[in-house]
C-alpha cells in the first residue's frame, strides 16, 4: 500500500520528454519539511498516458556518471530526479507552469534518504501527485505538449 504524502506551497510544473522520440510525461517539483529539506519529485496522471516510471527514467540517464555509485542503491537516481525538478524551476522550460500555493497529495512509490545534501535536500518522495484544486489539477495536465497528445 502506498504511502500518502499530503502539503502546500510552490509547485513547479514541467513537460518531460522521457523516451526518446515522442514519451512524453507532466513531472512536478515542490518541496516539504523544514526549510525544504526533502523534495517531492512525482508525475501527474493523465488518463490514456501510461504513468513514469521515474526511477527507471533516472536510471536510463546514467546518473551514476554524474553522482558516483557511493550513496547506495537509489542514491544517483534520486539526484538526478532532484536535478531536473530543480533546474526546471530555476530555468524555466517553455509550457511550464508555476503555481504559487497548491495543495497536493503524493501516492509514494519511494522514499530515498540521502547520505549527504544534494541540492539543498536531505531526502526526496517520488510518486503520482495530485493537487486538490481540480482547476490547478487540470492546469498541470494541459502542460502535456500536443504531439503527445496525438499519441493517445
Amino acid at each position: 500500500m502506498p504511502r500518502i504524502v499530503t502539503g502546500s506551497g510552490r509547485v513547479t510544473v514541467l513537460p518531460l520528454l522521457h523516451t526518446w522520440p515522442d514519451r512524453y510525461g507532466v513531472l512536478t517539483y515542490t518541496t516539504s519539511g523544514a526549510f525544504g529539506d526533502t523534495a517531492i519529485v512525482a508525475y501527474v496522471p493523465i488518463p490514456d498516458i501510461p504513468d513514469m516510471p521515474l526511477m527507471d527514467i533516472a536510471a536510463r540517464h546514467q546518473p551514476t556518471r554524474q553522482y558516483g555509485s557511493a550513496g547506495g542503491a537509489g542514491f544517483a537516481e534520486a539526484c538526478w530526479l532532484m536535478c531536473v525538478g530543480w533546474s526546471g524551476r530555476l530555468i524555466r522550460k517553455p509550457g511550464a507552469v508555476e503555481l504559487a500555493d497548491a495543495a497536493w497529495s503524493l501516492e509514494a512509490d519511494a522514499h530515498i534518504q540521502l547520505f549527504k545534501t544534494m541540492y539543498g535536500h536531505d531526502q526526496l518522495h517520488i510518486g503520482r501527485i495530485t493537487l486538490t484544486n481540480p482547476e490547478l489539477m487540470a492546469q498541470a495536465r494541459a502542460v502535456l505538449p500536443v504531439p503527445a497528445r496525438s499519441l493517445v
